[in-house]
């Protein structure tokens, strides 16, 4: 699958928010996914505020199908899915969704887990 910014489907290419929210919408849960968001530039707590709006809450245990939170350099902030073994994220640089092994050098530091809810993003 490819990376397209802000991309929100899988036949056209996904971002890290478009992988999620199609990760979702394949599972039966759909969400509003927000609109016109920088590729980069959003601090943490915007990134979180948008979680929460969505019905995601952090958690400490680890689940498949969680929401990986990751700490890229520069202070930029990403999303993935977590798998059993492995992290699934929609890469720009390398233009296509990756899966990669889930160790401590993949930059989770917040898993978030879907409680239920509509998100309060519009389209």
């Amino acid at each position: 699958m490819r990376f397209r910014l802000q991309g929100c489907d899988p036949a056209t290419g996904l971002d890290c928010v478009g992988l999620v929210w199609a990760a979702y919408a394949a599972a039966g849960v759909r969400l509003v996914r927000p609109g016109d968001y920088p590729l980069r530039g959003w601090a943490r707590e915007r990134v979180e505020a948008g979680l929460v709006a969505a019905g995601f809450a952090p958690v400490a245990d680890e689940a498949v199908g969680d929401v990986a939170l990751i700490a890229l350099a520069a202070g930029q902030f990403h999303l993935g899915l977590i798998g059993a073994a492995s992290l699934v994220q929609a890469h720009a640089g390398l233009r296509r969704v990756v899966e990669t092994p889930l160790g401590r050098e993949s930059g989770v530091v917040e898993r978030w887990r879907f409680r239920g809810g509509e998100g309060t993003f519009e389209e």
